[in-house]
């Protein structure tokens, strides 16, 4: 068993793809349940223009994807120059750059699963807070909420899975470099690409299904929680 040990350069790109997934989930969860609200509740022009952009990662190659992240958030672009002068924050060749194109590609997910809770949600029950007294903010945080709690916790971890196999929009904005941004897809394109290098694939690929296995599993029984919770409510 001992082709099943992993060696320390295969432990880092674990530990960069949890880091970088986990970050990119967290980091979208406001703006995708921002979004999710606007496309299901909003009314106002450009509101499929905005849905186009928002799905438009899903059906562009990853590679367009990746060099429009280049164009726009690496050292000289616009968007990247900013984050670079006010911040402090580089997004080309860095983890914070792979984080960033996970980000992109898993927010369409999550904000698909928000969007579809939040138009199940009964506006009647919301309607019957306000007539009681509640303002808004208290009837979105007690009714709402607990109602599509589900929804959100399947959009985190679909966004999560997403940013653990994320590849093409990944290695074309922030390259493939070990240590910094080669992701468990990234270390096992490279595992191919040299002779003998099958094993390592191998314990890369093993691993990668193993994690995405419990991701989806500990969302079932969120989500079965947290829709038992908002019943009780």
């Amino acid at each position: 068993m001992d082709w099943l040990a992993l060696s320390a350069e295969e432990w880092t790109a674990v530990r960069l793809s949890l880091k970088v997934a986990l970050w990119a989930m967290f980091a979208s969860l406001p703006f995708g349940l921002a979004t999710a609200m606007l496309l299901a509740r909003g009314r106002f022009r450009g509101k499929s223009l905005l849905n186009g952009v928002v799905h438009l990662p899903l059906i562009l190659p990853p590679v367009v994807t990746g060099y429009v992240l280049l164009l726009g958030f690496g050292r000289q672009g616009p968007i990247g120059g900013l984050f670079e002068a006010w911040f402090g924050i580089v997004f080309s060749f860095r983890w914070t750059g792979a984080a960033l194109a996970a980000a992109v590609m898993g927010f369409p997910l999550m904000v698909r699963a928000m969007r579809l809770s939040i138009e199940a949600v009964d506006r009647r029950l919301e309607q019957a807070a306000s007539t009681l007294g509640a303002n808004p903010l208290r009837v979105f945080a007690t009714v709402t909420l607990p109602l599509i709690a589900p929804g959100i916790i399947a959009g985190m971890i679909l966004c999560f899975a997403k940013a653990m196999g994320e590849f093409g929009a990944t290695i074309t904005f922030v390259s493939n470099i070990p240590g910094e941004t080669q992701t468990l897809p990234s270390a096992i394109y490279t595992f191919l690409q040299v002779p003998g290098g099958e094993a390592g694939a191998l314990r890369l690929t093993l691993i990668s299904v193993a994690i995405a296995m419990a991701a989806l599993l500990v969302s079932e029984v969120l989500a079965r929680r947290a829709g038992r919770g908002a019943g009780a409510d």
